[in-house]
């Protein structure tokens, strides 16, 4: 299916999608890929869900990153480097194969982790955390980096680590929008490559920026006016709808 072909009820859902995906993500920081993946795959095939949610993931994640400022963000990736150079190239490597991959597996091990994590804690009154080192980097940058290149998703893995390290809500916000914006770069590269990213899913997905910006815009208005604890419980609630969703889709 070619984006030109797309019937108006289609282009509806598409919008739709766009506008609430950006206004969970101004929300909390993340779940836009997730929401994007849950709500195309309805009306169009996986593959174009994918490719129409790259360039909406770059965009809005650039606002996210330089909401508070250049000198915040350059602040961000130094702090994060390692992070990113993991997710990076695991990134890259692993979405070669993303038209031949069946990601059941994956899926079904992320979302039960992610899942299991989030239940117990909303149910606690003190969130586990941890220290930040190297090897937490490396790793968990390249479990999001193997996710991302394979189905467009790496929230999950990146703010539970966000999370278990106590990072302060405004601070986690930026860096999920630098982590997440150089993501969205080396999506753009990994899937041309692949073939994922053609003319017309390139246009499509170029279009769906103006609703998912809107969406990010109303969110952001809204994610002022909640404190640090709710902050974090949103946080983790989205985090267990997220590891739901990918345990939906192992099955599927």
């Amino acid at each position: 299916m070619e984006m030109l072909t797309l019937d108006p009820v289609t282009w509806a859902v598409a919008v739709m999608v766009a506008i609430v995906a950006g206004l969970v993500k101004g929300l909390v920081g993340f779940a836009l890929p997730m929401v994007f993946i849950s709500g195309l795959s309805l009306v169009l095939p996986p593959h174009l869900a994918l490719a129409a949610l790259i360039m909406p993931t770059f965009f809005t994640n650039g606002w996210q990153a330089l909401r508070q400022g250049p000198a915040a963000a350059l602040g961000s990736v130094k702090q994060f480097r390692i992070f990113l150079i993991s997710g990076a190239i695991c990134l890259a490597v692993s979405a070669q194969f993303v038209l031949y991959f069946v990601p059941a597996t994956l899926f079904f091990l992320i979302g039960f982790l992610v899942t299991a994590f989030t239940l117990w804690h909303l149910v606690q009154v003190d969130v586990f955390q941890t220290e930040k080192s190297v090897m937490k980097d490396v790793l968990v940058g390249g479990c999001a980096g193997v996710l991302g290149g394979l189905s467009g998703i790496w929230g999950p893995p990146t703010v539970l680590y966000l999370t278990a390290i106590a990072t302060e809500k405004s601070e986690q916000i930026r860096v999920q929008g630098v982590v997440y914006g150089l993501g969205a770069m080396a999506l753009i590269v990994a899937h041309v490559g692949s073939g994922l990213l053609y003319t017309q899913s390139f246009v499509l997905s170029l279009v769906l920026v103006i609703p998912a910006v809107f969406g990010l815009w109303l969110g952001s208005r809204l994610q002022d006016l909640i404190n640090q604890r709710g902050f974090r419980r949103l946080t983790l609630f989205i985090l267990m709808v997220a590891g739901l969703n990918l345990l939906r889709r192992s099955l599927i």
